[in-house]
């Protein structure tokens, strides 16, 4: 068992922020606006809310009960109930190995962007598709990729509590302020009422479609890092007497609040300048927002503060899925942190080189992990946690060895045990079949 020392957060805010920026990354402030613009906007919202509620929350509770009974990572922690269960650990590691691989290159976007919006080179009069492209196909992307590797093995082998809590204390409220001071900017633009509306007005023609709920649903699964393992390697740090409930319902509420900010950035900003559509993918953030940028006052600081946002989002995930592999390499072959933190990014960088190499590897590895591997371990969690894992230990873990009341416990296995499982199943063959 992990002693309570250095291996262990040191206050309970610390592992709510830890838990939520491992939540909070490129999918909150670029993904989710423009989902929820394909999908009815206020309505989308309301029903990722939902499956916030009914699917999100409980499962993260399941995998913090296992992480805080344990103290182990997930692969010892599964096998410590089961042998057969071992595999869905496993399956951590290798969602950890492979996201890595394209996400830090976008991640590397983000940072050349940042750089670019400060020294000028975003705004000299280059068509911005221009910059993209050139910037994609020289040696600045491998650099920013790697930089982008550097600063995440940093923060990560400076151990638990001086890594990832105090860089989680740091980043989570500079990332509060800069949505908030965005979404005020955003809001004086030509363009935000129709942007407002296009986001909060619902449309209940699209909001109760088969591809809306599993938008929903696989959006509220992918932002709150169901089934990854991250988790309960987090979990596993937590001090004894965490309030399991009380963290799991503020990680994923900060969440959903950053989602919706994000919303209130992308939408009055696109609809402000004519021909921009809220639903183009990457390119809305590294080809067209800077046209919008281009426009205001002071573009340089305006851009730089949205990519800086956009870097430090991206960092907090990037920390998240090395520090899965790094707490394997120390528990499983007794190397120390720093060793181990640089193993990982070795890993990295060679995962990473490959998406660089071939842009079909890129696709195959977001293919494999997004409609695969990720729904499949969130699917086994609920399965785990619904079937398998002792109601006495749930509610142990859940209520504190009985010092904390848990009157929806009964709801809340219900969910596990039944809802949470055809849900994510139902998005697994869905996404599989579509």
């Amino acid at each position: 068992m992990k002693e309570q020392n250095n291996d262990s957060f040191g206050s309970k805010i610390g592992a709510v922020l830890v838990a939520a920026g491992s939540a909070i990354g490129l999918g909150s402030i670029w993904r989710f606006p423009y989902i929820a613009g394909e999908n009815g906007g206020g309505a989308f919202v309301l029903l990722y809310l939902v499956c916030v509620l009914i699917l999100g929350i409980p499962v993260m509770l399941s995998e913090f009960a296992i992480g805080t009974h344990t103290r182990k990572g997930p692969v010892k922690a599964y096998a410590q109930f089961s042998k057969w269960w071992k595999p869905l650990g496993y399956n951590s590691l290798i969602v950890s190995t492979l996201i890595p691989g394209f996400y830090y290159i976008v991640a590397g976007w983000s940072l050349y962007y940042f750089v670019a919006s400060v020294d000028g080179t975003l705004y000299s009069g280059e068509e911005f598709h221009s910059i993209f492209e050139n910037f994609c196909n020289s040696w600045q992307e491998p650099l920013y990729t790697v930089l982008f590797i550097v600063l995440t093995h940093i923060v990560v082998s400076r151990g638990v509590r001086k890594g990832l809590e105090r860089t989680a204390e740091l980043i989570m409220p500079i990332l509060f302020v800069m949505l908030l001071a965005m979404v005020v900017r955003a809001a004086m633009m030509p363009g935000a009422k129709e942007g407002f509306e296009f986001f909060f007005k619902p449309d209940f023609s699209k909001a109760f479609s088969i591809k809306t709920i599993i938008s929903a649903i696989g959006q509220a699964f992918f932002s709150l890092s169901i089934g990854l393992g991250c988790l309960i390697t987090f979990a596993s740090y937590f001090k004894k007497g965490t309030n399991l409930s009380t963290t799991a319902w503020s990680a994923s509420m900060l969440t959903f609040l950053v989602a919706v900010l994000s919303g209130m950035i992308i939408f009055p900003a696109v609809f402000s300048v004519e021909g921009l559509e809220p639903t183009q993918g990457p390119t809305l953030i590294f080809e067209t927002l800077p046209f919008v940028f281009k426009d205001m006052s002071m573009p340089q600081f305006w851009s730089a503060v949205f990519f800086l946002l956009i870097t430090l989002a991206a960092l907090t995930s990037t920390i998240t899925f090395h520090e899965v592999i790094t707490e394997y390499c120390q528990e499983h072959h007794g190397l120390s942190r720093r060793a181990s933190a640089s193993i990982t990014s070795v890993i990295s960088v060679a995962s990473a080189a490959l998406c660089l190499w071939s842009s079909k590897i890129f696709d195959f590895f977001d293919m494999v992990t997004a409609d695969v591997l990720m729904p499949l371990g969130g699917l086994l969690t609920c399965i785990f946690a619904g079937w398998h894992l002792d109601r006495k230990i749930f509610r142990k873990e859940i209520s504190n060895d009985g010092t904390l009341r848990a009157p929806l416990f009964g709801v809340l296995v219900f969910l596990l045990k039944w809802v949470a499982p055809l849900l994510i199943g139902a998005t697994f063959v869905y996404n599989l079949l579509f």
